[in-house]
């Protein structure tokens, strides 16, 4: 039987492409389809259950805000159990679920069963990368943690361009049976992932308390890490659940020439962030700092915005170019979520890094929420313009606050007193 000391070494005996690497990015892989499908599939969807016009709007981000607070609600749940019970049950277990919720949407016909089914699906959706990251940190060495990590975002994200694909090829109802057939499938690599070193020498530890997601909010040093740790993700959300998904909307007000469609603008947006988490996750190597490397790509992020909406009478292919352009701006995800999970102990980690990724897709709500305010006063274009400034502004400003994490040692735990 192995020591708590024997299970702690282990985690500098993986490698790179070891199967917790593979199973975490192949898993983000079927989340990230699912967790874009909707938008895809938004117009098509609600207009077979009988919506048109004006509701397509109101009701798509209706069905967003609901899969993104089964998210928010999803990430404190897996978190905490993450901690409690080990990254693996959590892993599989919302993958388990958001497939159940995927086989399901492919059935509905109204608008409550819909909305019902994205909330379901958010809340499986929630698990999966916070455990695959916290389980890749821990089996990783330090020194190739990020290369583990940036394959697991950089797998997955491209989940949305096979999205795309089978959106494309087949009618929407199958693209969810599809993702939850896949998501299934997955779970038959369940049986040859062991768990993380680092939490099985936890297992060993008595008198520690692990998961107490409430100690997050009764001491200010532990709330300014993780509040700050999901503000610097503010721009990915502002970009995908506004800029992207309403990028039909958008290109009408810009005057784009040709047809857009949501679809492909998520793709193009995907295949920046692609790239985008295979460049920050090796500039991360490279200048050996995760904040450098959050700060240029947060950078790029404002050009790309400013881009954006300064393509008035673009054509179909330079709008989807831009499109790519703020993909690639908020690749810095693998690095994002990273950087959560550095900022705290074994005990604590996958609450933080479970819990702080859907708080900022959680944060889509009022993103979407100011959105709808904002542009029946100031108009689709400007509305966004503010929101988009704000969410920039908050972010860079939170990433000064976090502290560089890039060499930091992670088998310790977090006291809560």
């Amino acid at each position: 039987m192995d020591t708590p000391a024997t299970a702690r070494n282990q985690a500098t005996n993986a490698g790179i492409f070891s199967l917790p690497v593979i199973v975490a990015a192949l898993g983000y892989f079927v989340d990230i389809y699912d967790l874009v499908l909707f938008s895809i599939v938004r117009v098509p969807s609600l207009k077979a259950i009988g919506l048109s016009g004006q509701e397509l709007i109101d009701q798509g981000v209706f069905l967003l805000n609901m899969q993104m607070a089964g998210m928010l609600l999803g990430g404190i749940l897996w978190g905490v159990m993450g901690d409690r019970k080990g990254r693996l049950k959590i892993m599989f277990g919302s993958i388990f679920l958001y497939s159940l919720a995927n086989l399901a949407n492919g059935m509905v016909t109204s608008i409550e069963a819909y909305a019902l089914l994205r909330f379901i699906a958010g809340i499986g959706l929630a698990g999966e990368l916070g455990a695959g990251i916290t389980l890749v940190s821990e089996v990783l060495h330090k020194s190739i943690r990020g290369y583990g990590t940036m394959i697991v975002a950089s797998v997955g994200v491209s989940g949305a361009i096979l999205a795309n694909l089978v959106a494309k090829s087949f009618d929407w109802r199958t693209a969810f049976v599809i993702g939850g057939i896949l998501g299934m499938a997955l779970l038959l690599l369940r049986v040859g992932v062991a768990e993380s070193g680092m939490f099985a020498g936890m297992e060993a530890k008595t008198g520690l308390h692990r998961g107490n997601f409430l100690s997050l909010f009764t001491s200010w040093n532990r709330f300014g890490r993780f509040a700050d740790a999901i503000l610097i993700g503010l721009p990915s959300w502002f970009v995908v659940g506004v800029l992207i998904t309403f990028s039909p909307e958008f290109a009408k007000v810009l005057g784009i020439r040709g047809t857009i469609s949501a679809g492909n603008a998520v793709m193009y947006c995907y295949m920046g962030l692609v790239a985008g988490d295979l460049a920050s996750g090796m500039l991360s190597q490279l200048l050996k700092s995760r904040r450098k490397v959050v700060l240029i790509f947060l950078l790029i992020s404002v050009a790309a915005v400013l881009i954006y909406f300064s393509a008035a009478g673009a054509s179909t292919a330079a709008f989807y170019g831009i499109c790519a352009l703020l993909g690639f701006g908020i690749g810095y995800w693998a690095i994002f979520v990273t950087i959560a999970a550095e900022q705290f102990g074994t005990n604590l980690r996958a609450t933080v890094a479970t819990s702080v990724p859907n708080f900022v897709r959680g944060m889509t709500i009022p993103i979407t929420t100011l959105f709808q305010l904002l542009r029946k006063p100031l108009g689709i274009q400007n509305g966004a313009l503010v929101v988009g400034a704000v969410c920039l502004a908050v972010a860079l400003i939170s990433l000064m606050r976090l502290e560089e994490t890039f060499h930091k040692d992670l088998d310790y735990f977090e006291e809560y007193l």
